[in-house]
């Protein structure tokens, strides 16, 4: 008799590797699979929605833009806030921002003043981990606001780019549903 599938291999097999792109050398991992499979898309949420439940969380902070796939059901399925960390000129002022480099050029974050209150406790959530420079400003954005980031969360991980090494400078805990290569 054949084993029921675990829940990270079903989701897994939702995730299409796309061989270079946007650019050669790239294994681009596509979630569109994923979100259009309504029981996988679930699980996925479920999966992270629970690697958060007993942390005391105010608020899940989605780094835009495929953050708030996962950012906003969790918020709901947790019953916290969400915290939308936009990129420029998608929110109205008072803003604060943080830069960051990519490995293409350089990008910002910004969320609005008075969003989320000081002391809050605050989960980041992001779809993927890859290098760890969007979920670093991300964190130093929300220091800026005085929250506590009380921890990371991801569906995936790409172990090989170094992020969760990178994270790990912030001492916070860093959660994935899946760690690939």
């Amino acid at each position: 008799m054949t084993e029921a599938p675990t829940r990270t291999s079903r989701i897994l097999r939702r995730i299409r590797p796309v061989p270079d792109w946007p650019q050669a050398g790239v294994l681009f991992r596509d979630l569109v699979p994923l979100l259009a499979d309504a029981p996988a898309f679930a699980e996925a949420v479920e999966a992270m929605a629970s690697s958060l439940t007993g942390t005391e969380i105010d608020a899940v902070a989605a780094i835009e833009s495929r953050g708030f796939w996962f950012g906003a059901p969790i918020a709901a399925r947790l019953g916290t806030g969400l915290l939308p960390l936009r990129k420029p000129g998608k929110l109205p002022p008072p803003l604060r921002s943080e830069s960051y480099t990519l490995e293409y050029g350089m990008a910002a974050l910004e969320v609005p003043v008075g969003a989320v209150r000081a002391g809050s406790r605050v989960a980041i959530v992001d779809d993927v981990l890859a290098t760890g420079g969007t979920a670093v400003a991300a964190f130093r954005l929300l220091e800026k606001l005085r929250v506590e980031v009380v921890c990371f969360s991801f569906l995936l991980t790409l172990e090989s780019l170094g992020g969760r090494e990178r994270l790990d400078g912030l001492r916070t805990p860093v959660r994935a549903v899946l760690d690939l290569p």
